[in-house]
């Protein structure tokens, strides 16, 4: 038996008969990084269709883009990839990549100009969950083969008007940017689905990585590229494997099965610090904590209402006690790291204010639906709103559910009150502020409900108009700044209060170095991994 039917089956073994029967290993192999994950949430490894965060780790290491983050300076933005340049017409519509010399797929087919344009107008003509990344600048099934157009070693985008050019570069290191081998997808067409069925449970990329297997929540397995252009990596083989419990997953780290654990709880997290042989490594992520008040509700429209709500949260009290170093707090709608992100953060529980500001807006008292999803984390902030609203007069009733059924009544517009996470979809600020601050069109017909304003029934107050300034703004200095000042406004008046960022605490072997989970802006790699 090998090394690698060994691993799985003593953790297979292990979690069948419980974790105190799992036989011991000293470390895992040398050249082989081993990680518990929960990854239940992957549905499908086609890039144009995959919108789950472990799906995305996947796919980040597995095909190249025109664009990529290098794992080892994200501050750096993003960074030559298959793309070794691109230029810029006078009317900033147009981009123009000249790809890279030399790069072959897995399969062994060269990485062309026409890849690219195949995978940008495949995520277009699919109209998959997150084609609204491509789609939003203009790109139609009707004008695709006119608007991304190959030239010989160049491929050429042209947007439907003038944006910010780092907007539309940062939306091409999304998942959905991947570039797959397009001689490779279509030899598995079926009923002209461009290869959709096929690439849910396959790879077609140029990445560090190919897929080796997935199965359903149990493991990914990962196999380095020897070929890579940067490179091959160090980690032969990548396993990931679904592991649910956190102490499970902190068990399997401290014996020596794994060499990553990634969803440990704060009690699992301290206790790996007091572990020999093992660390946390903690990268701040982009998911922020935040409630939202339905402006549907006579009371809850009120401005002085909205205040109150945001001088009614114990925030260093959660972050100082139950959260632990999960979660820090931060009260703006931009993730630390984006461009525009401030630290701003007025907020603190101040009970003599609230009151006062309910007594201005004639309130005397009243009754909320709180709707949470049933996780540990988000049921215990509840509950501390309970508390620290019933101290102002507000009676909190809690509607517990799973995510969507909780999500459901929020996209529409039935909730009084929202608790929930919400993360980046793609690596610019645009992304937050074009859900949080715009809602063009506040009638129920327009039934936007990708847009968190719309459903809280939030007319913005001019903050829909300044957000579509900020995205053609061509000079990222102006462009930061009218974020910034977007924020500054969005915090007094919005129903919305961002209460803490997400920090991801990772236990790891003390062997493993070079591992980089994304931070704020992109997903995990794997390549730069040394043991």
């Amino acid at each position: 038996m090998n090394a690698l039917n060994r691993l799985l089956g003593s953790a297979a073994l292990g979690l069948a008969l419980g974790v105190t029967a799992m036989p011991a290993l000293a470390a895992t192999p040398d050249n082989m990084l081993v990680i518990a994950n929960r990854i239940d949430d992957i549905t499908t490894l086609d890039p144009a269709q995959s919108f789950e965060f472990a799906g995305a780790d996947v796919i980040r290491n597995i095909y190249g883009k025109l664009v990529n983050f290098d794992p080892a300076d994200l501050d750096a933005g993003f960074q030559p990839d298959l793309a070794e340049s691109w230029t810029v017409s006078e009317d900033g519509r147009t981009i123009t990549f000249t790809m890279r010399e030399g790069v072959k797929f897995h399969s062994g087919n060269p990485v062309r100009a026409e890849d690219v344009a195949f995978s940008l107008k495949r995520a277009v003509l699919l109209n998959k969950t997150p084609s609204f990344i491509i789609t939003q600048f203009g790109f139609t099934p009707e004008n695709v083969d006119e608007t991304i157009v190959v030239d010989g070693n160049t491929v050429s985008i042209t947007t439907d008007k003038r944006y910010a050019t780092s907007f539309v570069l940062n939306c091409l290191t999304a998942t959905i940017g991947a570039i797959v081998d397009e001689k490779l997808v279509m030899e598995h067409e079926v009923d002209g689905d461009m290869g959709n069925a096929w690439l849910a449970t396959n790879s077609a990329g140029s990445g560090p990585y190919s897929l080796a297997s997935w199965k359903p929540k149990e493991s990914v397995t990962l196999t380095a590229n020897e070929d890579y252009y940067d490179g091959a990596p160090a980690m032969k083989r990548v396993i990931v494997r679904h592991v649910q419990e956190s102490a499970t997953q902190r068990l399997m780290l401290e014996r020596g099965d794994i060499d990553v654990a990634r969803d440990l709880n704060p009690s699992d997290v301290e206790g790996v610090r007091a572990a020999e042989g093992v660390e946390i490594l903690e990268e701040m992520r982009g998911r922020l904590m935040y409630i939202s008040a339905n402006q549907k509700h006579p009371d809850l429209s009120k401005p002085q209402v909205r205040q109150a709500l945001k001088y009614l949260i114990d925030y260093d009290g959660m972050e100082n006690s139950f959260l632990k170093g999960a979660y820090v707090k931060h009260q703006n709608f931009l993730p630390k790291t984006y461009l525009g992100a401030v630290d701003e953060n007025p907020f603190s529980l101040d009970l003599d204010k609230a009151k006062a500001l309910l007594e201005e807006a004639g309130v005397d008292g009243m009754e909320l639906t709180i709707g949470v999803r049933e996780a540990q984390e988000r049921l215990e902030i509840a509950q501390s709103l309970q508390n620290t609203f019933g101290q102002a007069g507000i009676k909190v009733n809690l509607e517990v559910g799973t995510g969507k059924q909780i999500l459901g009544k929020y996209r529409a517009r039935e909730l009084d009150i929202y608790l929930g996470a919400w993360g980046p979809d793609y690596p610019d600020p645009q992304t937050n502020a074009g859900t949080f601050a715009y809602n063009p069109d506040n009638s129920d017909e327009a039934n936007a409900t990708g847009l968190l304003a719309w459903r809280n029934s939030w007319d913005t107050g001019g903050l829909t108009e300044k957000t579509a300034a900020a995205v053609v703004e061509g000079d990222t200095e102006t462009r930061a700044k009218l974020y910034q000042e977007i924020q500054a406004e969005f915090r007094e008046t919005s129903p919305f209060a961002i209460m803490f960022q997400k920090v991801e605490q990772v236990g790891i072997a003390e062997n493993v170095e070079g591992l980089n989970l994304g931070g704020a802006i992109t997903a995990a790699a794997y390549w730069d991994v040394t043991k």
